[in-house]
């Protein structure tokens, strides 16, 4: 009988591994690709959206054009996972498997922080994005912060873009002079693994007047004085609250006894979790490395590896490398990278390349590369 492999969530992870699993194995295997959504959507095209740089349909890739060999694409909802059985069940049907993958990403908690979802904008989530698509030109006098709920959250240089891109926003339209900008983030630095990559934002916050608070995050607002409360107690007063919301677990992920202290436990050489046969990969995985898109992939990779050499009866593959590399926007048309290492050495290291113009043809490349890959595109 062929093997079953069971993948929940067409993200970063379940496309990467799906298509791997297609390109070696083809139809020796069954993998079954289940996802509630009918369009793929990547995280950074969120900011072009909310930035009017993009519209939502020019970002939307329809998961009907994914189309592999030896991979059936379903849009249900999963409702119940058993990883023990290695059963899954949806609001269509119930699936049984051999391989289980949970690639399921993080959802968000906008009720654990008090006040945001009635006095703030998220501009993680794209129907938060889009939302903002339409606030932001009302917006020309006045603070604006730029605030992180808790931590880990996904693509951690992602608020810095924000603040960058927003400087640029009000500065097209001639209203900077008129604006202040803030910018709250839980870390020390704005990328913790790289102290090059965080001085070059820190000073791009300086050249561009934007005011950084480390080491602090928003545990409520205050919509009647218009203030964001830190989690030292202290006020911080807004005109237009930007926020990052709180990153949790799926529910029915939290439903199947698999999560520990908020994430799925996995062996970080293999993505094994503690139930045979039953993976996990991407941001629903504590693996210690960003919950990060290019983190997702390389760990699917991984498992694809894995599963490719099971199949074969080959030798097994090496471990997780936990390497990746992120793109970030320093507004003005500059694009910088850092290539991140988290498993080589003794603390994680990453390398800092210098935001230039040139730049913006790696992270298009990027995205047309797995579009093309992924989707035929």
């Amino acid at each position: 009988m062929k093997t079953r492999i069971l993948v929940l969530g067409a993200g970063f992870g379940g496309l990467e591994l799906s298509t791997l699993l297609s390109e070696s194995l083809g139809d020796q295997v069954e993998v079954t690709l289940i996802d509630k959504n009918d369009t793929f959507v990547f995280g950074y095209s969120k900011l072009d959206v909310m930035f009017g740089r993009a519209t939502l349909d020019a970002v939307r890739l329809p998961y009907r054009c994914f189309v592999k060999t030896g991979v059936r694409f379903l849009r249900e909802t999963i409702t119940a996972i058993d990883p023990g059985a290695r059963r899954v069940t949806t609001d269509a049907g119930s699936y049984e498997s051999d391989i289980l993958v949970i690639a399921l990403g993080a959802d968000y908690d906008l009720e654990a922080t008090p006040g945001l979802a009635a006095a703030g904008n998220e501009f993680y989530s794209l129907a938060g994005a889009e939302r903002l698509r339409g606030v932001l030109p009302s917006f020309s006098k006045g603070r604006a912060v730029i605030g992180v709920s808790a931590a880990p959250f996904k693509c951690p240089p992602a608020p810095s873009e924000c603040a960058l891109l927003l400087h640029d926003y009000l500065t097209t339209r001639g209203v900077r002079g008129q604006c202040e900008i803030t910018m709250v983030l839980p870390f020390g630095s704005p990328v913790p693994p790289s102290p090059d990559t965080s001085s070059a934002l820190v000073g791009a916050f300086a050249e561009r007047d934007i005011k950084f608070v480390p080491s602090r995050r928003v545990t409520s607002l205050d919509p009647g004085r218009r203030v964001a409360v830190l989690d030292d107690g202290s006020d911080l007063p807004y005109d237009l609250f930007l926020g990052v919301p709180k990153h949790c677990a799926p529910k029915v992920v939290e439903a199947s006894g698999m999560a520990e202290n908020g994430w799925v436990p996995v062996n970080l050489k293999t993505l094994e979790t503690r139930f045979p046969g039953v993976y996990a990969v991407g941001d629903i995985a504590n693996t210690g490395t960003p919950k990060a898109g290019v983190f997702a992939e390389g760990a699917a990779r991984a498992v694809a590896n894995s599963l490719i050499a099971r199949v074969r009866g080959g030798e097994p593959p090496g471990a997780y490398t936990g390497a990746g590399s992120c793109y970030i926007e320093f507004g003005a048309g500059r694009i910088g990278r850092v290539d991140v290492d988290f498993f080589s050495g003794p603390a994680p290291t990453g390398i800092y390349h210098e935001a230039t113009p040139a730049m913006r043809a790696d992270k298009e490349h990027f995205g047309s590369s797995r579009r093309a890959r992924w989707f035929g595109l």
